[in-house]
């Protein structure tokens, strides 16, 4: 009979990531490391988990602290509420999963691919998403305070009602990106492309617009009385209303006709897989 899956799925960790071991004939074998199942609430700290592959796997409430998750693949698996802080997810490929409440702070997602994933409620606070692909990406209420997201991809993005202080948008793509209801003080879009973007009901207290896109974004009665780095052009191309505030010295113009309030969606979350399968579903492959 097999033994229950839970207490192996750790111990399995620090097998898998091994380099190649000798076959009988003294002939080297790759290994892969695939992960699947349920092992919610594992304590895998501090591991090197590289080039790993998780598919359909339940790490809800983990501990990956520190861990190494470079070039990773994640496939429709859950990590909600799972400690990922500090965690290197650099050029990870993340497709159908959730981390939604997870902590996410000083994680690093550099050049990751992350379209559509759920971060609903995460905690990226000085999180490093620097040139990642995160288009449709859920951030509904995150913690995005002193994050890093230069020239990161966030088009068609939801960042509804987020804690984004100090953040660095610098660069970034965020055409058509939901931004409504959040706190942006002293973040940086300079350059940043903000085409149709909706900014309504947020706070830019000091954040900083030079030469960002604002072409037919939403500014219907945003206060930007304190923000840096507008001038009249881009104001111009904006939607804006009677409400709208601005810098001294610069206007606004109704340019897009009415003007309607939209409010996103919450989008259901991925389900987590089910019930812990075999043991058979931690497997080691080896190629010759």
């Amino acid at each position: 009979m097999l033994r229950p899956f839970f207490p192996l799925l750790a111990a399995a960790a620090l097998v898998l990531t091994a380099p190649g071991h000798a076959s009988a004939e003294g002939k080297a074998i790759a290994k892969r490391n695939l992960f699947g199942g349920s092992c919610p609430r594992c304590e895998l700290s501090g591991r090197n988990l590289s080039s790993a592959e998780f598919i359909g796997a339940n790490f809800s409430g983990a501990s990956m602290v520190g861990s190494s998750l470079r070039s990773a693949q994640f496939t429709g698996s859950a990590f909600v509420a799972a400690d990922l802080s500090r965690a290197d997810l650099s050029s990870a490929q993340i497709v159908g999963s959730n981390f939604s409440r997870a902590n996410l702070s000083q994680a690093r997602f550099r050049s990751a691919q992350a379209n559509g994933v759920a971060f609903v409620d995460a905690n990226l606070s000085h999180a490093d998403l620097s040139d990642a692909e995160a288009a449709g990406a859920n951030f509904m209420r995150a913690k995005m305070q002193g994050a890093i997201l230069r020239s990161t991809e966030l088009n068609g993005a939801i960042l509804s009602q987020v804690e984004a202080t100090g953040a660095d948008f610098r660069d970034a793509a965020m055409n058509h990106a939901i931004l409504n209801n959040g706190r942006f003080d002293g973040a940086s879009f300079r350059s940043a492309e903000l085409v149709g973007a909706v900014l309504m009901g947020s706070s830019f207290a000091g954040a900083d617009f030079r030469d960002a896109n604002l072409m037919r974004a939403i500014i219907a009665g945003v206060d930007l009385s304190r923000a840096k780095g507008l001038s009249q052009d881009q104001l111009d191309e904006a939607c804006a209303d009677g409400r709208t505030k601005v810098p001294a010295g610069l206007t606004t113009r109704l340019a897009c006709g009415a003007v309607i309030r939209i409010r996103a969606p919450r989008p259901p979350l991925p389900i987590p897989p089910g019930p812990p399968a075999p043991l058979r579903y931690l497997t080691e492959v080896a190629a010759n």
